[in-house]
């Protein structure tokens, strides 16, 4: 907001006799002077001074109407010619006179009074160049509107192919290189989206922050491709023979070289100019940003060395020792014991930790009943865990047969609803996730699925 535009906010406050919101333009050390011909007239200091100042006037004054007549600001200055009409208490006179008034404003203008929207230097200009019509200021501002959207839609559709890219060469997470249903690289889209957001809130949507990281990363990038160009025709040319071929390369080389000068330049005065008030993020940010990248490439790497075949034979296991967890006996454990029988392993056997007395009792009764093929073993747990008891029978076996294939089945509920799944699964999830860590061990989940998942394959189909 300049000092002219809240020079005439301020008097518009006055002139509706609103001198809270007057007082908002004021500074702390406000400091006023009035006559010393008049009752009130003196010295008058601080933000509160103006309104006891309006006090004594009103004591002596009614009715005050105040108009400015003409109107001129500077960078940091405006001056006012005012009409000042009132009516004085005492006798009833009406007195009008003309004020010349000088306001000073800091550097950091704000001028705002509450309630008030700040125009764009966009919107300000429009208004000057229609006179005021609301007609041309509201198409300028449109037209500024669709401009900014279509430059935020370009981010979208550079960074994903950009981020395509780069994780196919490793520098970045894999799942940023495949596209989603629709032939988009749906994942880049929606990281860059989410990164806006964090911004966003982290910013309070503040542009004049904002504009620190936006100024700082395009100046970047537009000298970083002058360069990029500059070393392109310069490697060209020391290959190239033809006169002409080489003519218009070096014509190519000189105007990307004056676009790097200026690109350049203007990198180093934003920097210079803008570094503590948000730029200095970014200029952090930048090598945070390539160190991450290059870890990411060096994991990769580490782990593509890790798992290529070394040229040995691979060894088959000498049995496989097959378990399934079971809790009761109920249709998800039947699945799961058919389903490892059908695998035929060396060795198949049930396991149950042993948590309650009466229910292993329970469970050993109804197991002889029922007859199941399939030995069942009971886990003694003192302290009623489920998990460490499983992990040293397993960790067991493997010790005991260092060849032998260990495979554990567990069967797994499968729901249609996110809260369900915090009631169920939860230590089956624990100890798939303890088992992962066991080599020689592979984990083998039996899904049995409730009626609330076939709500998940309706809105499938």
């Amino acid at each position: 907001m300049t000092p002219l535009e809240a020079s005439k906010a301020m008097y518009a406050a006055v002139a509706r006799g609103e001198w809270e919101a007057v007082a908002d333009f004021m500074a702390d050390d406000l400091v006023i002077y009035e006559p010393a011909s008049l009752p009130y007239g003196g010295e008058w200091r601080g933000r509160d001074a103006l309104q006891k100042l309006y006090a004594h006037v009103m004591g002596y004054w009614e009715e005050p109407v105040v108009r400015w007549m003409e109107l001129v600001g500077g960078e940091k200055y405006a001056v006012a010619l005012l009409h000042f009409t009132v009516t004085a208490k005492s006798s009833g006179k009406r007195f009008e006179t003309h004020i010349a008034e000088v306001t000073e404003f800091d550097d950091d203008l704000i001028g705002l009074p509450p309630g008030q929207p700040q125009k764009t230097v966009l919107v300000q200009i429009a208004d000057a160049v229609f006179h005021h019509s609301h007609i041309g200021v509201l198409v300028i501002a449109f037209a500024t509107a669709i401009i900014l959207a279509l430059a935020a839609n370009t981010a979208f559709n550079g960074f994903p192919l950009l981020g395509s890219v780069l994780a196919k060469d490793g520098y970045l997470p894999r799942q940023l290189h495949t596209r989603g249903d629709r032939l988009a690289f749906s994942n880049g889209i929606l990281s860059l989206a989410l990164l806006a957001i964090l911004l966003i809130i982290v910013y309070q949507a503040d542009v004049s922050g904002l504009i620190q990281l936006y100024i700082i990363g395009v100046f970047v990038s537009f000298t970083l491709s002058q360069l990029g160009m500059v070393r392109h025709w310069t490697r060209h040319l020391g290959r190239e023979t033809d006169a002409k071929a080489r003519v218009k390369m070096m014509r190519s080389r000189i105007i990307n070289g004056f676009g790097l000068v200026m690109t350049g330049s203007v990198l180093v005065i934003v920097l210079a100019t803008k570094f503590t008030k948000g730029a200095w993020i970014v200029v952090v940010a930048m090598p945070l940003i390539f160190l991450l990248m290059r870890s990411i490439h060096r994991h990769y790497e580490r782990v593509a060395e890790e798992i290529t075949p070394s040229g040995k034979k691979i060894m088959l296991p000498s049995r496989v020792h097959a378990i399934v967890l079971v809790s009761k006996i109920h249709r998800p454990t039947l699945r799961a014991l058919a389903y490892a029988r059908a695998t035929r392993p060396t060795v198949l056997e049930a396991v149950t930790v042993d948590v309650d007395t009466e229910d292993t009792e329970r469970l050993r009764a109804e197991w002889e009943r029922d007859e199941i093929p399939v030995t069942l073993k009971v886990l003694a747990s003192p302290y009623r865990e489920i998990t460490r008891p499983i992990l040293e029978y397993v960790r067991g076996l493997r010790r005991e047969s260092p060849n032998d294939l260990v495979i554990v089945f567990i069967p797994e509920y499968v729901v249609g609803h996110w809260w369900e799944q915090l009631l169920h699964n939860q230590s089956a999830l624990r100890l798939k996730s303890r088992l992962l860590f066991t080599p020689g061990v592979m984990v083998t989940s039996v899904p049995w699925q409730l009626e609330s998942s076939e709500l998940v394959l309706d809105k499938d189909a």
